[in-house]
């Protein structure tokens, strides 16, 4: 640009968000005959140019930003960002908006360069922050200020759970996965929200931006790139954090940082409101005024960076960049992204002889100009840059087409997540960055529509891709209703789908709803609610049908609830008696009380009948009250241990019955053994299952067991187990007494240990015995687990003539018989066999063995 003019007005617009300034500006430009605005965005350079040409016509109005230029021959008005704007162009009019960007650390010399440098021959304009102008007065003397008060007012809401937020927020956070993250809990809370990011394409952020306004989603996700004039109906700005990543370390945003964004609230004269999310500490009262009555601590440095470059010799381009400012407030900007580039490039011997002319330096400043809109430096940016620098310098000073078409050609591909595609924007920006450079390509025309069409077709896909990650119409449209206070119509399918304004919401599944958690789940007590009723009918309908079924299909669950169609509908407790356990019936909003009793007596008559049947020999015993004491008590025992005791346990009981009374018992199904008392029946497998339920029960063990699987004779036990634990008597009361042999413990069936005895007490009558094959077949085991068992009944271990022996319970070593070559003369003890000794022979009976009385052997 040349010279300021001496002439020229300089105008200074300051003031907070939401006062117009921009509006004013570009209301200026157009009264003038030529004009240019340099915006910070590209988006709000586009922005800006469609309002131009809506009313000067296309014809009059340019646009130019680094990757997009629109340049009608004999255009007056140019709209570009702050860094394209064509300096040796002259306008009438000149503005440059947020020029409080001076103080960036990244961008704030292009601003300041801006500021010092950029006129208009009849008017310039600067538009910021009240917190510029001590600056600006230091620097611009002659310049006249404007102060414009905002035109609503903001106010500090409080703390809110992103879920309890009111239509028309935006949340702010300061990372793509936290923007992501929280999006994704507002689709399922809410509806949806849109996704506005630095990291997405303007046209991107245009749709989803228009998408918010035009009400198909009533929040906002973004960074604080909303922070930066974009005009949206936005009514409360929540942040989901105050501290970002700087570029070098996280800190804290400061008061004006955080009012650049909260301005965002409140329209024209719309009040707005701004806050936090729960999960960030309240502001505190002094940064909740200086937001809300606009008090900031004036600037006291901007940044800048020699413009004035030396291009003779690349070393005379570093040394102009290095050079410093010479006025105060005014200091050298960190390492840009160009200035880095180039350092990096020289340090290549062949591109650093290149550039010793001119010509050399000249070129390898431009190529270090092309952004990275990845925003990272890279090793594949730095090898284009260093690919390009060497097509220009060291060919024919154009980039080859082949070359160009293999590297734009793979950035077209419309597949992947958000990441990729986002990925492959900002790459083919580059690319668009570089078709606009109409010397170094042969058809540059080409290559900017091809590039642009790229972008297109990557930006469409991007926001059909956020609209499907973040957007769930069907929830946006009943949280409308909500909203709106609409009644809702809700419907139950025959499949039992739960349909509210046509919009599945959940299954009724048996006698509950099930919401649809996965897709669904905005405001769920008012959904409900809407549901209540026809839920409410159908349940009671369901129940009346239930309790009139002969057969309903219930299921006693291991958990000891009762299922019905696969759901929860009662559970079965601890009632006062064994074998007639209780039933409660879980709450349900959509049950009432007597269908709650209703339901409770039909659960309760099918659990009886369910245990009745599996358990009838022990139902049938409740037919002896007319019996005798001895019978009474015995089947009381046997019914309180569910179908088996042990015989020492009964002992009184069973010497006091009579012929008729095992008579009784033995039509009963009772069986009277050597060492146990039970009922074959029981041991069936269904018996054993129901067993083990009404066990569990009733004892409510520290840990549930495994009942006996069908088949099995003995069963290993836990290596916890002892005799005394609950292991032990779960499986005792199973019908599986417990032994221990060197392994460890196990259990043996009821009718195969009374085998075992049986053949035993045969082998043992004459005197000690020898273990034989029939005994380890009965056990279906082998030697060492057999004598466990024949110790664990009782049978005494003794050695004749070194081999093992076991001799019957009762009988004593002075009492064995002679040895056996004199067996066949006399009875033992050297007597004869008469009839009065064998009789005293037969043991007498001894309390402590469960053989004590070998008389009983059968009922």
């Amino acid at each position: 640009m040349p010279e300021p003019v001496s002439h020229s007005k300089v105008s200074v617009v300051l003031g907070p968000t939401n006062t117009g300034k921009t509006y004013y500006a570009m209301a200026r430009m157009l009264g003038h005959k030529s004009g240019m605005i340099g915006f910070p965005l590209r988006l709000l350079a586009r922005e800006n140019y469609d309002r131009a040409v809506a009313v000067k016509g296309a014809a009059q109005v340019a646009l130019i930003t680094g990757e997009e230029k629109i340049l009608p021959e004999g255009a007056r008005y140019i709209l570009c960002t702050v860094e394209a704007m064509p300096m040796d162009q002259r306008v009438d009019f000149l503005a440059v908006d947020e020029i409080q960007m001076c103080t960036d650390p990244d961008r704030g010399h292009v601003f300041t360069d801006r500021l010092l440098k950029a006129r208009g021959d009849h008017e310039t304009m600067f538009l910021g922050a009240e917190t510029m102008k001590p600056m600006i007065k230091r620097l611009v003397s002659e310049a006249e200020y404007i102060s414009r008060p905002r035109m609503s007012i903001l106010r500090y809401a409080g703390s809110r759970k992103i879920n309890r937020l009111n239509p028309r927020s935006a949340v702010v956070a300061f990372t793509i996965n936290d923007v992501y993250a929280i999006a994704e809990l507002l689709r399922r809370q809410r509806g949806g929200a849109g996704v506005v990011s630095g990291a997405l394409s303007p046209r991107t952020r245009n749709a989803q931006v228009a998408m918010y306004q035009a009400g198909e989603v009533d929040y906002l996700v973004a960074t604080d790139a909303i922070g930066m004039g974009l005009n949206m109906d936005v009514h409360h700005v929540a942040f989901a954090s105050t501290r970002k990543f700087d570029g070098k370390r996280f800190r804290q945003l400061t008061a004006e940082e955080l009012a650049q964004t909260a301005g965002r609230a409140g329209r024209h004269t719309d009040d707005g409101t701004f806050g936090v999310t729960g999960n960030v500490p309240p502001l505190d009262m002094e940064t909740i005024e200086r937001i809300e009555n606009h008090r900031f601590d004036d600037h006291r440095q901007i940044y800048w960076r020699n413009s004035d470059l030396a291009l003779n010799t690349l070393e005379a381009l570093k040394a102009s960049l290095r050079e410093r400012a010479e006025k105060d407030g005014i200091i050298r900007v960190r390492e840009a992204t160009d200035e880095r580039a180039l350092m990096e490039l020289s340090r290549d011997p062949e591109i650093a002889d290149s550039a010793l002319n001119p010509d050399g330096t000249v070129l390898l400043w431009d190529v270090c100009q092309i952004p990275d809109f990845e925003k990272e430096w890279t090793i594949g940016h730095a090898r284009l840059l260093d690919r390009v620098y060497r097509h220009l310098r060291f060919g024919d000073g154009r980039l080859p087409a082949d070359w160009m078409a293999e590297h734009v050609n793979r950035i077209e591909c419309l597949e992947g997540d958000i990441d990729a595609l986002s990925n492959r924007i900002a790459r083919i920006r580059t690319w668009t960055y570089i078709s606009h450079k109409a010397d170094w390509i042969a058809d540059p025309l080409h290559w900017q529509g091809r590039t642009r069409e790229i972008e297109d077709r990557l930006s469409d896909v991007l926001h059909e891709r956020l609209m499907q990650r973040f957007v769930d119409k069907r929830t946006a449209m009943l949280v409308s209703k909500m909203n709106a206070r609409e009644d809702l119509v809700a419907t139950i399918r025959s499949d039992g789908r739960v349909l509210v304004e046509g919009q599945f919401i959940g299954q009724l599944v048996g006698l509950g709803f099930i919401p649809d958690e996965a897709q669904f789940s905005a405001d769920r007590k008012v959904l409900n609610g809407a549901a209540v009723r026809v839920l409410r009918q159908e349940i009671t309908r369901r129940i009346a049908a239930l309790c009139d079924q002969e057969n309903p299909a219930f299921e006693w669950a291991e958990n000891n609830t009762i299922l019905w169609m696969g759901e929860t509908i009662g559970k079965v407790r601890r009632g006062n008696n064994l074998l007639r356990p209780l039933i409660s019936i879980p709450h349900n909003d959509y049950v009432d009380g007597p269908g709650r009793e209703k339901l409770a007596r039909a659960i309760e008559t099918w659990l009886t009948e369910t245990v009745q049947t599996a358990l009838q020999p022990l139902f049938d015993l409740t037919g002896v009250e007319m019996a005798s004491g001895p019978v009474r008590g015995l089947v009381f025992q046997i019914i309180e241990s569910l179908g088996s005791t042990s015989r020492q346990n009964a002992l009184k009981q069973i010497g006091a019955l009579s012929r008729e009374d095992r008579k009784l018992l033995r039509g009963l199904g009772i069986f009277i053994g050597r060492s146990t008392i039970f009922m074959p029946r029981l041991l069936k497998p269904a018996a054993i299952s129901m067993r083990a339920r009404l066990w569990h029960l009733w004892h409510e063990p520290a840990q549930r067991f495994e009942p006996p699987k069908p088949g099995l004779i003995t069963i290993e036990l836990s290596e916890r187990a002892r005799f005394d634990d609950e292991e032990s008597r779960f499986m005792a009361a199973m019908g599986y007494p417990v032994f221990r042999d060197s392994v460890g413990m196990f259990a043996v069936r009821m009718d195969m240990l009374e085998r075992i005895a049986g053949k035993a007490w045969s082998l043992g009558v004459k005197g000690p015995f020898t273990m034989d094959d029939s005994l380890m077949s009965f056990a279906g085991a082998g030697g060492e687990r057999t004598t466990a068992i024949l110790k664990g009944l009782g049978f005494q271990v003794v050695e004749n003539d070194g081999i093992v022996q076991f001799r019957v319970p009762g009988k004593s070593r002075g009492k064995q018989g002679p040895p056996p070559d004199q067996r066949k003369k006399s009875g033992k003890n050297g007597q004869k066999k008469t009839k009065s000794n064998r009789k005293r022979q037969k043991p007498s009976g001894d309390p402590s063995s469960p053989f004590a009385v070998l008389k009983d052997l059968k009922v």
